[in-house]
Protein backbone atom coordinates (compact mmCIF):
# COMPACT_ATOMS: atom_id res chain seq x y z
CA UNK A 1 0.00 0.00 0.00
CA UNK A 2 1.42 3.64 -0.52
CA UNK A 3 0.72 4.76 3.04
CA UNK A 4 3.49 2.30 3.77
CA UNK A 5 5.53 3.20 1.15
CA UNK A 6 4.71 0.84 -1.25
CA UNK A 7 4.56 2.21 -5.03
CA UNK A 8 4.89 1.15 -8.37
CA UNK A 9 8.28 1.41 -9.84
CA UNK A 10 8.68 3.91 -12.56
CA UNK A 11 10.20 1.81 -14.83
CA UNK A 12 7.22 -0.67 -14.80
CA UNK A 13 4.18 1.77 -14.86
CA UNK A 14 4.01 1.08 -19.10
CA UNK A 15 2.72 -2.45 -17.79
CA UNK A 16 -0.19 -1.43 -16.08
CA UNK A 17 -3.38 -0.75 -17.93
CA UNK A 18 -4.85 1.22 -15.52
CA UNK A 19 -4.71 3.16 -11.50
CA UNK A 20 -7.39 3.27 -8.73
CA UNK A 21 -7.02 5.26 -5.69
CA UNK A 22 -8.77 4.09 -3.06
CA UNK A 23 -10.51 6.26 0.72
CA UNK A 24 -8.22 6.41 3.03
CA UNK A 25 -8.58 8.47 6.37
CA UNK A 26 -5.77 10.84 6.19
CA UNK A 27 -6.49 14.22 4.28
CA UNK A 28 -5.65 14.45 0.91
CA UNK A 29 -4.21 17.69 1.47
CA UNK A 30 -1.18 16.46 4.12
CA UNK A 31 1.87 16.26 3.59
CA UNK A 32 3.12 12.74 4.49
CA UNK A 33 6.05 11.89 2.89
CA UNK A 34 3.46 8.90 0.97
CA UNK A 35 1.17 11.80 0.23
CA UNK A 36 3.63 14.13 -1.38
CA UNK A 37 5.07 11.01 -2.96
CA UNK A 38 1.72 9.72 -4.17
CA UNK A 39 1.18 13.25 -6.05
CA UNK A 40 4.03 12.83 -8.09
CA UNK A 41 3.31 9.23 -9.02
CA UNK A 42 -0.11 10.63 -10.19
CA UNK A 43 1.38 13.91 -12.36
CA UNK A 44 3.33 11.22 -14.10
CA UNK A 45 0.42 9.28 -14.92
CA UNK A 46 -1.91 11.51 -16.16
CA UNK A 47 1.74 12.98 -18.80
CA UNK A 48 1.65 9.02 -19.55
CA UNK A 49 -2.23 10.03 -20.26
CA UNK A 50 -2.32 6.34 -17.77
CA UNK A 51 -6.17 5.83 -16.80
CA UNK A 52 -6.69 6.74 -12.95
CA UNK A 53 -10.00 6.49 -11.10
CA UNK A 54 -9.70 8.12 -8.08
CA UNK A 55 -12.38 7.31 -4.76
CA UNK A 56 -12.95 9.62 -2.50
CA UNK A 57 -9.65 10.49 -0.92
CA UNK A 58 -8.25 9.38 -4.29
CA UNK A 59 -10.90 11.56 -5.80
CA UNK A 60 -9.35 14.39 -4.02
CA UNK A 61 -5.31 13.55 -3.79
CA UNK A 62 -5.61 13.27 -7.70
CA UNK A 63 -7.13 16.59 -7.79
CA UNK A 64 -4.71 18.23 -5.57
CA UNK A 65 -2.09 16.01 -8.08
CA UNK A 66 -3.23 17.88 -11.16
CA UNK A 67 -3.07 21.50 -9.66
CA UNK A 68 -6.64 21.62 -8.33
CA UNK A 69 -7.15 22.76 -4.51
CA UNK A 70 -9.33 20.48 -1.54
CA UNK A 71 -9.69 20.80 1.93
CA UNK A 72 -12.11 20.88 4.88
CA UNK A 73 -15.79 20.57 3.55
CA UNK A 74 -17.19 24.29 4.20
CA UNK A 75 -20.95 22.14 5.48
CA UNK A 76 -18.78 19.53 7.46
CA UNK A 77 -19.48 15.20 7.33
CA UNK A 78 -21.29 14.08 4.62
CA UNK A 79 -22.37 10.76 5.35
CA UNK A 80 -24.92 8.81 3.79
CA UNK A 81 -26.95 7.80 0.73
CA UNK A 82 -27.15 10.98 -1.70
CA UNK A 83 -27.83 11.36 -5.03
CA UNK A 84 -25.96 12.89 -7.83
CA UNK A 85 -27.22 14.46 -11.05
CA UNK A 86 -24.86 14.43 -13.79
CA UNK A 87 -24.14 17.51 -15.94
CA UNK A 88 -25.22 16.01 -19.31
CA UNK A 89 -23.21 18.68 -21.78
CA UNK A 90 -20.54 18.56 -20.14
CA UNK A 91 -19.78 14.45 -20.44
CA UNK A 92 -16.37 13.79 -21.65
CA UNK A 93 -16.85 13.68 -26.23
CA UNK A 94 -16.53 10.26 -27.16
CA UNK A 95 -16.09 8.44 -23.30
CA UNK A 96 -18.61 5.51 -23.58
CA UNK A 97 -18.19 4.86 -19.84
CA UNK A 98 -20.78 7.68 -18.95
CA UNK A 99 -23.06 7.23 -22.35
CA UNK A 100 -25.78 5.44 -20.30
CA UNK A 101 -26.05 8.10 -17.82
CA UNK A 102 -26.52 10.52 -20.74
CA UNK A 103 -29.92 8.65 -21.31
CA UNK A 104 -31.34 9.29 -18.03
CA UNK A 105 -33.99 11.81 -17.07
CA UNK A 106 -32.91 13.20 -15.30
CA UNK A 107 -29.73 12.03 -15.24
CA UNK A 108 -28.91 10.92 -11.44
CA UNK A 109 -27.31 8.25 -9.57
CA UNK A 110 -27.48 7.50 -5.82
CA UNK A 111 -24.35 6.39 -4.26
CA UNK A 112 -22.80 6.27 0.01
CA UNK A 113 -21.17 9.10 0.72
CA UNK A 114 -18.51 9.15 3.80
CA UNK A 115 -16.32 12.23 3.87
CA UNK A 116 -15.44 15.38 6.05
CA UNK A 117 -12.84 16.56 2.85
CA UNK A 118 -13.88 18.03 -0.43
CA UNK A 119 -12.59 19.77 -3.86
CA UNK A 120 -12.61 23.32 -3.81
CA UNK A 121 -11.62 23.64 -7.35
CA UNK A 122 -10.32 21.02 -9.74
CA UNK A 123 -7.58 21.15 -12.10
CA UNK A 124 -7.63 24.00 -15.03
CA UNK A 125 -8.36 21.12 -17.57
CA UNK A 126 -10.76 19.17 -15.87
CA UNK A 127 -14.53 19.15 -16.59
CA UNK A 128 -17.08 18.66 -13.23
CA UNK A 129 -19.92 16.45 -14.71
CA UNK A 130 -21.90 15.70 -11.64
CA UNK A 131 -22.56 17.89 -7.90
CA UNK A 132 -24.96 16.76 -5.36
CA UNK A 133 -26.65 19.36 -2.91
CA UNK A 134 -24.18 18.80 -0.48
CA UNK A 135 -20.61 18.63 -2.44
CA UNK A 136 -19.97 20.71 -5.66
CA UNK A 137 -17.95 18.31 -7.37
CA UNK A 138 -19.20 14.75 -6.50
CA UNK A 139 -17.41 13.65 -10.20
CA UNK A 140 -14.54 15.64 -12.64
CA UNK A 141 -13.06 14.00 -15.30
CA UNK A 142 -9.87 15.10 -17.51
CA UNK A 143 -10.10 14.22 -21.20
CA UNK A 144 -10.91 10.10 -20.88
CA UNK A 145 -8.20 9.05 -18.81
CA UNK A 146 -9.09 10.81 -15.39
CA UNK A 147 -12.01 10.01 -13.55
CA UNK A 148 -12.99 11.06 -10.07
CA UNK A 149 -15.61 10.53 -7.76
CA UNK A 150 -16.08 11.85 -4.21
CA UNK A 151 -18.86 9.13 -3.23
CA UNK A 152 -17.91 5.65 -2.48
CA UNK A 153 -19.23 3.07 -5.50
CA UNK A 154 -18.13 0.24 -3.84
CA UNK A 155 -20.48 0.95 -0.31
CA UNK A 156 -23.52 -0.26 0.83
CA UNK A 157 -25.94 0.57 3.30
CA UNK A 158 -24.49 -1.59 6.08
CA UNK A 159 -21.07 -1.02 5.48
CA UNK A 160 -21.36 2.44 5.87
CA UNK A 161 -23.57 1.88 9.21
CA UNK A 162 -20.28 0.01 10.62
CA UNK A 163 -17.89 2.77 9.40
CA UNK A 164 -20.06 5.00 11.40
CA UNK A 165 -19.96 3.46 14.74
CA UNK A 166 -16.21 3.20 14.03
CA UNK A 167 -16.12 6.61 13.69
CA UNK A 168 -17.75 7.29 16.61
CA UNK A 169 -15.25 5.02 18.29
CA UNK A 170 -12.72 6.54 17.23
CA UNK A 171 -13.53 9.96 18.12
CA UNK A 172 -13.48 10.88 14.38
CA UNK A 173 -17.30 11.61 14.39
CA UNK A 174 -17.66 13.86 17.99
CA UNK A 175 -21.42 13.92 18.41
CA UNK A 176 -23.15 10.85 18.72
CA UNK A 177 -26.45 12.20 17.92
CA UNK A 178 -25.15 13.15 14.34
CA UNK A 179 -23.92 9.91 13.84
CA UNK A 180 -27.32 8.51 14.85
CA UNK A 181 -29.04 10.75 12.48
CA UNK A 182 -26.83 9.53 9.92
CA UNK A 183 -27.61 5.94 10.43
CA UNK A 184 -31.06 6.05 11.03
CA UNK A 185 -31.39 8.19 7.62
CA UNK A 186 -30.22 5.26 6.08
CA UNK A 187 -33.09 3.22 7.25
CA UNK A 188 -35.76 2.48 4.53
CA UNK A 189 -34.34 3.48 2.06
CA UNK A 190 -32.70 1.86 -1.11
CA UNK A 191 -29.33 0.72 -1.36
CA UNK A 192 -27.34 2.91 -3.74
CA UNK A 193 -26.95 1.97 -7.05
CA UNK A 194 -23.99 0.02 -7.13
CA UNK A 195 -24.50 -1.77 -9.88
CA UNK A 196 -24.09 1.22 -12.25
CA UNK A 197 -21.45 2.51 -10.84
CA UNK A 198 -19.46 -0.67 -11.58
CA UNK A 199 -20.38 -0.23 -14.87
CA UNK A 200 -19.44 3.13 -14.94
CA UNK A 201 -16.01 2.62 -12.95
CA UNK A 202 -15.44 -0.63 -15.09
CA UNK A 203 -16.14 0.53 -18.54
CA UNK A 204 -13.52 3.68 -17.46
CA UNK A 205 -10.73 1.07 -16.80
CA UNK A 206 -11.08 -1.12 -19.92
CA UNK A 207 -11.66 1.76 -22.46
CA UNK A 208 -8.93 2.53 -24.42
Amino acid sequence: MVVDGEFPDKNDLHCYDGFVVSGSPCDAYGNDEWILQLCLLLQTLHSLKKKVLGICFGHQVLCRALGGRVGKATTGWDIGLRRVRIMEDLLPAGSSFLEDLSRMSPPSLSIIECHQDEVYEVPSEAKVIAFSDKTGVEIFAIGDHILGIQGHPEYTKDIVCSIIDRLLDDCCIEVREFAEKAKSGLEGADEPDRSRWEKICRNFLKER
